[in-house]
């Protein structure tokens, strides 16, 4: 590594944390003046308050603002150093604007990185903590005690069942009932008046069971008042709520999205593009670090002023193609995948026109 790119690396990284940190404190203040109210009606301690809520908020606000950050990071002090001419002085002394964008691409490639790896499973935690909280504390009405719902599901490729009222926060749920089909005959039939998740056993306790089996030898019944049966879902698969798909890590994200699509749930889009996006944002920050290097390198009148006008632009541009491509796949027929790349894939070719025009 040259000289040049650990100048340019160093201004980068240094500018981005600075940022970063910098707007997440106003966003952790501004947060603690809206909820003031909330916290003092939960009787928590001020400790109480930062471990269980304020150690998820600041990751997620800060993977929120992430791609955002980097790009207006890159325009600053890009920016400034293109008023200083160092860019005309770089330029003159014969290295190619390619070479100048070397140590950008490292540095969101590093970027990057560091998002990816906050999506496996930091930023998902972090969620988890913030959405156990809001529900627990923040929120009033059925939500506030956790959501119940009914469920019908496929458990493997000839069976289904179905609960006809669970409560996620108890792990309770009642009217159970699970059948088996072979051919167009029901060759099964199991009934339950509750069913509840047993944490010892890590299996599910039925209680009031009725036993139907048909085969060729005519029709069996029994019953039981206990018995324990291990499913193909657990706890974690029941659970629906407005953080569920922020809060499952992105293996729990893609078995669930397994789980949800063997039994043909309407929320299969939403997960599938959550799992998408996880790997589409890390890169809209490299593709958003070489277009704020290319336009802010070159000295225009203005000054840093126009570069960050820009880049205001350009990043409203950029949330609306990825807002527009979301609802398409959620509320239309475009393949998630295929709608978490859009954005990236128009601006990759905005990235290469602004190369194109601008000088080498």
């Amino acid at each position: 590594m040259k000289k040049l790119d650990r100048y340019i690396l160093r201004q980068f990284l240094s500018t981005f944390f600075f940022s970063i940190v910098l707007l997440t404190v106003i966003s952790t203040v501004i947060d603690l003046s809206e909820r003031t109210d909330d916290f003092a009606r939960s009787g928590l301690s001020t400790r109480q308050i930062i471990e269980q809520y304020y150690f998820g908020f600041v990751p997620y606000i800060m993977a929120m603002l992430f791609p955002l950050f980097v790009f207006i990071s890159v325009i600053m002090f890009t920016s400034k150093m293109a008023n200083r001419t160092e860019f005309v002085a770089i330029l003159a002394s014969g290295v190619s604007l390619r070479r100048i964008l070397r140590p950008y691409l490292l540095g969101g490639v590093l970027l990057a990185g560091i998002l990816w790896w906050g999506y496996l499973d930091l930023i998902p935690r972090a969620n988890d903590i913030r959405a156990t909280f809001d529900l627990k504390y923040l929120r009033t009405g059925p939500m506030a005690q956790g959501p119940s719902n009914s469920y019908y599901m496929r458990v493997d490729s000839f069976s289904y069942c179905g609960i006809r009222y669970y409560d996620t926060v108890s792990k309770n749920g009642g009217g159970f009932f699970m059948e088996t089909i072979r051919g167009n005959r029901i060759s099964y039939n199991l009934r339950a008046d509750n069913i509840m998740w047993d944490t010892a056993k890590k299996d599910w306790r039925l209680t009031g069971v009725v036993e139907r089996k048909v085969d060729s030898m005519g029709e069996r019944v029994a019953y039981y008042p206990e018995v324990h049966r291990r499913f193909s879902f657990r706890p974690a698969d029941l659970r629906r709520d407005d953080f569920m798909q922020a809060r499952l890590t992105s293996p729990e994200l893609r078995r669930m999205i397994e789980l949800e699509q063997l039994r043909g749930s309407e929320t299969v889009k939403d997960l599938t593009m959550e799992y998408a996006k996880r790997t589409s944002t890390p890169v809209s920050v490299i593709i958003l670090t070489l277009i704020g290097a290319i336009l802010a390198c070159r000295k225009i009148r203005g000054g840093s002023g126009m570069h960050l006008a820009w880049g205001i632009v350009i990043c409203s541009v950029f949330i609306l193609a990825d807002r527009f491509s979301t609802i398409f796949s959620t509320k239309g027929d475009l393949n998630p995948y295929i709608a978490a790349w859009i954005p990236n894939i128009i601006f990759t070719l905005v990235t290469g026109w602004l190369y194109r025009q601008s000088p080498k």
